[in-house]
C-alpha cells in the first residue's frame, strides 16, 4: 500500500507555496513606493496590522490564539533583523549578490534544526537544498560579482539569510503553542515598533504622495506581509522548519518571474534551467509520510 501525504500536510505546502509567491512579489511593491527603504519595510508591517488583528481576534474567540512567548518575540526581532539587512544588502550590492546571499537561509535552518529546536533534518533535506542552492545560483546567473566596494553590501545580504533562518527556526517553536494568525500578528507588532525607530533615525521620507505608491504599500502589507508571512506561519505548523525554509527559493523563482512579467526583464535559458532546478530540488526535499507498521502475522 502507497503512502500518501496527509490533507494537512497537502494544505500546509499550498499555504506554503503561495505564502512564497506573495512574499515574492514584494519587490515589485517597493519599486513603486517611491519611499526610502526603511519606511518601506515599515509600512509593510504596519499596513498589516490590522489584518493580522482580525486574525488573531477570530483565534482568541475560538480558543486558538495560545499564549504569548519568547519565540514570538525573537520572531519579531528576526524578522525586522532581516528586512533591516535586506535593504542595506540592497543599497550596498548588486540585486544578484544580494538575492543568492539571502538564498543561504535554508542552510542555517539545516545546520542548526537539530541543535536548536530539537527538529532533526533527514538526509534527503539537504540533498534537495543542495540542489536548491545550485539553482538558486543559475538563476541568478551572470549577474553575481565579488567587487571589494561592494563587500558591505555583501556582508548585509549574508546577515540577512542568518536572520531568516533564524526566523523560521522560532516561528516554528511559536507554533507549537500559538495559532498562525496569533503569532505573525504579535511579532509583527515588534518588527513594526523596531522599523519604526530605524526609519525615523535614517531620516528621509516616509509619507508616499502618489497614489500609484500608496497603493503599492497597501498591497506590499496585505499581499505580502500579511499573506506570505501569514501563509508561512500556517505552513510551519504542520511542515518542517528545514523542509518549510525552502520557500525562500520559491520566494527567488516568483519574484523572476514578477520581474518578467511587470518589467520586461530576461531570463535567460540558464535562468530557466535554475527555476526547474529549484523545483526539483524541492520535490526530492519533501516530507516522506512515516511507513506504515509491518505486520508479523500476516500472511
Amino acid at each position: 500500500m502507497t503512502n500518501r501525504p496527509a490533507p494537512a500536510e497537502i494544505g500546509a505546502f499550498i499555504a506554503l507555496v503561495a505564502g512564497a509567491i506573495a512574499m515574492g512579489a514584494s519587490p515589485v511593491f517597493v519599486r513603486f513606493a517611491e519611499i526610502g527603504p526603511f519606511a518601506s519595510a515599515f509600512w509593510r508591517v504596519a499596513l498589516a496590522l490590522p489584518v493580522l488583528w482580525l486574525w488573531w481576534a477570530w483565534e482568541k474567540r475560538s480558543g486558538r490564539a495560545g499564549t504569548f512567548s519568547k519565540a514570538v518575540l525573537l520572531a519579531g526581532i528576526f524578522f525586522a533583523g532581516d528586512l533591516m539587512f535586506w535593504h542595506l544588502a540592497v543599497l550596498g550590492t548588486t540585486i544578484a549578490n544580494a538575492t543568492l546571499l539571502a538564498c543561504l537561509a535554508p542552510v542555517w535552518v539545516a545546520l542548526f534544526s537539530g541543535a536548536l529546536i530539537g527538529e532533526p533534518v533527514p538526509k534527503i533535506v539537504f540533498g534537495g537544498l543542495a540542489l536548491c542552492l545550485l539553482g538558486a545560483a543559475m538563476l541568478v546567473g551572470e549577474s553575481f560579482a565579488f567587487e571589494p566596494e561592494r563587500l558591505a553590501g555583501d556582508l548585509a545580504g549574508f546577515v540577512t539569510s542568518i536572520f531568516f533562518g533564524l526566523y523560521f527556526l522560532v516561528v516554528r517553536v511559536a507554533r507549537r503553542k500559538a495559532g498562525a494568525g496569533t503569532v505573525t500578528f504579535q511579532s509583527s507588532l515588534i518588527t513594526a515598533a523596531i522599523l519604526l525607530t530605524v526609519a525615523l533615525m535614517a531620516g528621509g521620507s516616509m509619507w508616499p504622495t502618489e497614489p500609484m505608491a500608496i497603493a503599492a504599500l497597501f498591497a506590499l502589507g496585505l499581499f505580502s506581509h500579511a499573506g506570505g508571512q501569514g501563509l508561512l506561519a500556517v505552513a510551519l505548523g504542520v511542515l518542517s522548519a528545514s523542509f518549510s525554509s525552502l520557500v525562500i527559493f520559491i520566494e527567488a523563482l516568483a519574484a523572476a518571474i514578477f520581474g518578467w512579467a511587470i518589467f520586461a526583464e530576461l531570463l535567460s535559458p540558464l535562468q530557466i534551467g535554475g527555476g526547474a532546478l529549484i523545483l526539483f530540488g524541492i520535490w526530492v526535499a519533501r516530507p516522506r509520510p512515516a511507513s506504515p507498521p509491518v505486520d508479523v502475522n500476516a500472511r
